[in-house]
């Protein structure tokens, strides 16, 4: 696979569950442990790592950087700053997808709930259980690690598919859907993948997985202790015989970058069909016209990314074309959002523009009908949003959102003429009250405006010009003029 950015595997994060339903905490005060936060947020964040001589060893990190021990007294802190004896943990996943954590020297188990926690237990019982719950956004491409292909739906077998060289488009992704202290598989038509490979609208059971890893992968099992595996000569997803991960079983979550069509000022669509030049000459929308956005961390500049694998670029003369395969100055360019439309400035200073014949170059001083462009994300029919305070989710007694939860719903978002519409339950749309509060039970439609502003982040523009964000009672508003880091989403 590329090195180049384009395929960049999640570092797997959880929080952990006790059987009051309140996570593992770390504080960094005294470096001591407690279970009584009710939310995921950064000091309920853990890593897991696994031992390289004796993979069944794994070690639990802190958002510290600090390692979990156990002492022959059953003592418990988060100190050790490297794995050390009492670090070595080993786990026993139950069948309803919990876990049991062993301490492997003494051979006791870890439980308890507030801040009495111990790992002096002889026998499992529903203390010394804990549920795992991923703290990385949910949405993501699935790689299987033996055939180095990517999941995605397949539309003429009705199943989810493993193999495809590059994931490519929405049929890629892959929304985790955390259920009853389980995972299930959403396609990006919101079906569920069921155990004997079939998609259901509903999920019930058999589309219940318990996440497992080793050494440093993903295996997904299946409620009756089968292993989602590829199977045949596409790769069809579903459990197979296997009561033991082993590489067939593996899989790496990797990060899904946004993927859009441009229209142009002619109304056509910007494709790479006829060759190297980038041209706004076709009429609809295939691979071709295409283009996966990686916003660069640090400069926030884009690069455009296509199907056959090279990079928009500057070239003499201001010309644009998909001729490199590297990241560099002349692939980069400044998107100036605009309402409904965006424009592209590229590295020599000049917007770029939609000539006569269609093509695309960069020689306008400033910004007219023809240097603006109507961008359509297309791998995000459904939404799933994290900020600074947590994810967003329906409030449990009104019809507000709340943006600080640490479990989240899920959305589904509308094109239109450049702004989204965002739909969830029953079919009800987000709208904006006068106060600024966004409230979901809207029967009209309300256009919002997405503005890519920063790796894996969008700001969210409402139509009275304010951005979303999370006030101080966890109610999401649209009230802010400014994009800073609590109106950027994970998305």
């Amino acid at each position: 696979m590329p090195s180049n950015g384009i395929h960049q595997v999640l570092k797997i994060q959880f929080g952990l569950l006790n059987s009051e339903s309140r996570y593992l905490t770390a504080e960094a005060f005294g470096f001591k442990v407690y279970a009584s936060a009710p939310s995921l947020k950064r000091k309920q964040i853990w890593s897991l790592e696994q031992d390289e001589v004796d993979n069944a060893i794994v070690y639990l990190k802190s958002h510290l950087g600090r390692y979990l021990t156990a002492d022959k007294d059953g003592r418990v802190s988060c100190e050790a700053e490297k794995p050390e004896a009492d670090c070595r943990f080993t786990i026993t996943a139950q069948s309803d997808g919990r876990w049991a954590l062993q301490s492997e020297p003494h051979k006791r188990f870890f439980g308890g709930s507030q801040d009495k926690l111990s790992c002096f237990a002889q026998t499992i019982t529903e203390s010394e259980l804990w549920a795992v719950h991923l703290a990385i956004h949910p949405q993501a491409n699935l790689l299987s690690v033996s055939r180095r292909r990517y999941a995605h739906l397949s539309a003429q077998e009705d199943e989810i598919s493993t193999d495809s060289n590059i994931p490519w488009g929405v049929d890629s992704l892959i929304t985790l859907i955390f259920l009853d202290k389980r995972y299930c598989l959403k396609t990006c038509d919101n079906r569920y993948l069921r155990n004997d490979g079939r998609l259901v609208q509903e999920p019930d059971e058999a589309t219940r997985y318990t996440l497992e890893f080793k050494t440093g992968k993903l295996a997904f099992k299946d409620c009756v202790g089968k292993y989602l595996t590829p199977m045949g000569p596409t790769g069809t997803l579903r459990s197979g015989r296997s009561s033991k991960p082993g590489k067939d079983e593996l899989f790496d979550l990797e990060e899904s970058h946004p993927q859009v069509v441009f229209v142009a000022s002619n109304g056509r669509f910007v494709s790479i069909r006829q060759g190297i030049n980038v041209s706004a000459n076709q009429d609809e929308e295939t691979d071709l016209e295409t283009f996966q956005m990686q916003v660069e961390k640090e400069s926030r500049k884009c690069m455009f990314y296509t199907s056959a694998g090279n990079y928009w670029c500057l070239v003499t003369h201001g010309g644009i074309q998909s001729t490199a395969t590297e990241i560099a100055a002349n692939t980069m360019f400044d998107i100036e959002w605009r309402g409904r439309k965006v424009a592209l400035k590229a590295s020599n200073g000049k917007y770029v523009c939609t000539k006569k014949n269609g093509q695309l170059a960069a020689v306008s001083e400033a910004v007219g009908e023809d240097e603006e462009f109507i961008m359509k994300l297309i791998n995000r029919p459904i939404l799933v949003l994290r900020g600074d305070l947590g994810f967003v989710c329906y409030h449990k007694s009104s019809s507000t959102l709340d943006a600080n939860r640490s479990t989240y719903d899920v959305f589904q978002i509308v094109f239109h003429d450049g702004a989204y519409q965002i739909k969830g339950l029953d079919g009800k749309f987000w709208y904006i009250a006068g106060n600024g509060t966004i409230f979901c039970d809207g029967d009209m439609s309300e256009d919002f405006f997405f503005e890519f502003r920063e790796h894996g982040r969008i700001a969210i523009k409402g139509k009275n010009g304010k951005y979303l964000r999370g006030d101080q009672a966890g109610t999401l508003k649209a009230d802010a003029d400014l994009v800073e880091f609590a109106t950027l989403w994970e998305y």
